[in-house]
């Protein structure tokens, strides 16, 4: 997939694994944006610590995953920005902006991937245990359009 000037990317990627019924990907990205806002998570608090970049990056390297988190798709996305001075910043990918491109190249695997909360940290982390086969998740959505 490709995104444009202005997109803004979690958002985008969440929409798309919504229409096309995502529950087990993982995807790679290049591209650039205008602006952009990561995450350092703070096991203390629990919480993202937020690190905005208001302005121009290069994406380095972007990475991440789509798996199941209480009956939806849930998108978990790491990048790596670079700055016009050389320097790099990287993160958890909370919110960032297109511009000009951002090249996606998105895997489905054959078995969706389900998220299940951590009483230590909080976070949804993937279940392996509880994540169900493709073909459990094609029944479970035939039955519920059907």
């Amino acid at each position: 997939m490709v995104f444009d000037t202005g997109d803004e990317v979690t958002a985008g990627l969440l929409d798309f694994a919504k229409q096309h019924q995502l529950g087990g990907s993982h995807f790679t990205a290049i591209g650039a944006f205008s602006d952009v806002v990561l995450g350092y998570f703070d096991l203390k608090n629990k919480d993202y610590q937020k690190i905005p970049l208001r302005e121009q990056v290069e994406v380095l390297s972007l990475m991440g995953d789509i798996t199941l988190d209480q009956g939806g798709p849930k998108v978990h996305v790491h990048v790596v920005v670079g700055k016009s001075d050389g320097t790099a910043h990287g993160g958890h990918l909370i919110e960032a902006h297109v511009r000009p491109t951002l090249e996606v190249i998105l895997v489905e695997s054959p078995r969706h991937l389900q998220r299940k909360t951590d009483g230590q940290t909080g976070l949804a982390l993937i279940d392996l245990e509880t994540t169900p086969s493709s073909q459990e998740v094609t029944e479970a959505v035939t039955a519920e359009l059907g």
